[in-house]
């Protein structure tokens, strides 16, 4: 889920319980609050830990609530860690360290370290474009042996290494795709569904086709995904989270900007969404 901002770009709390709502309404199955495309790494920790506790408190009798508590410091991992814990949260999102680039017995370790600090599920998250690091199979199958690290989310974007990954992980290890995009052709190689951006506006249509799928009507998810796919492109004209953030302001939800370092969509990238949305009869 994103984060919402008001005008002066501070979180807006009320704004971000009636979008969660609006998630559970529109096919999620489970929310993450705080995660990259909430935009962590600008958060700090007392507005994270506010806006585990508020949508828990509010939403998560709908659906499981987990928080995305990883950066490149481990120490601090586990600290936000521990306290989304504490708020309840029913597990946690933990990217790779980004701009460290460690090596993959340092993946190991960081990720050991702040899953035995905790006793509620952990997912990994694997997005190597963005951190320069790719988590091998192999290094996710070690960490899988820790009893609470229960699924990986992964980014990759390499079928191989997808393949090798549910090759290599127990069963009750979830694979969950990183991008809308890939969530079919990953499926087709045991992944489980999507941690998913395009859900924000199109949540019902991504859910429908992965039941089809599920229920093996494959042609049927076939279908919905080509009929998703320019949705799933056009998200991503830009550096995300700011074209969904564009579309959903043009939505009237309200949504607000994006912090520094990040920029707001420029009018080209806004009048794309506004035709993105059209396509969808989305807006009029």
């Amino acid at each position: 889920m994103i984060t919402p901002f008001d005008e002066q770009l501070k979180v807006n709390y009320s704004k971000a319980v009636e979008l969660a709502n609006y998630l559970c309404d529109n096919g999620s199955e489970g929310i993450i609050v705080s995660g990259t495309t909430g935009e962590s790494p600008v958060l700090s920790m007392e507005e994270q830990l506010q806006l585990f506790a508020l949508i828990k408190e509010k939403v998560g009798k709908r659906v499981p609530i987990w928080g995305g508590t990883g950066s490149n410091n481990t120490a601090h991992v586990v600290e936000l860690s521990r306290e989304a814990e504490k708020a309840g949260l029913d597990g946690l999102l933990l990217v790779c360290p980004y701009y460290n680039k460690p090596p993959q017995e340092a993946l190991y370790r960081h990720f050991k370290t702040i899953a035995e600090a905790v006793s509620i599920p952990v997912m990994l998250y694997n997005i190597p474009g963005r951190t320069a690091v790719n988590m091998t199979p192999a290094t996710m199958a070690r960490l899988a042996e820790i009893d609470n690290v229960v699924a990986v989310k992964e980014s990759t974007g390499d079928m191989e290494q997808c393949s090798l990954l549910n090759s290599l992980l127990p069963a009750d290890v979830a694979v969950f795709s990183g991008d809308d995009s890939l969530t079919l052709p990953m499926m087709a190689l045991g992944a489980r569904g999507v941690v998913s951006i395009v859900s924000h506006i199109l949540g019902n249509e991504i859910k429908a086709m992965i039941d089809a799928f599920v229920a093996g009507n494959v042609e049927q998810a076939r279908e919905l995904h080509i009929k998703l796919f320019p949705a799933f492109k056009g998200l991503f004209i830009t550096t995300n989270p700011i074209p969904l953030k564009a579309a959903l302001n043009l939505m009237g939800m309200e949504v607000g900007g994006v912090r520094l370092p990040l920029i707001e969509a420029d009018d080209a990238q806004v009048e794309a969404m506004r035709a993105l949305l059209k396509s969808y009869n989305l807006m009029a």
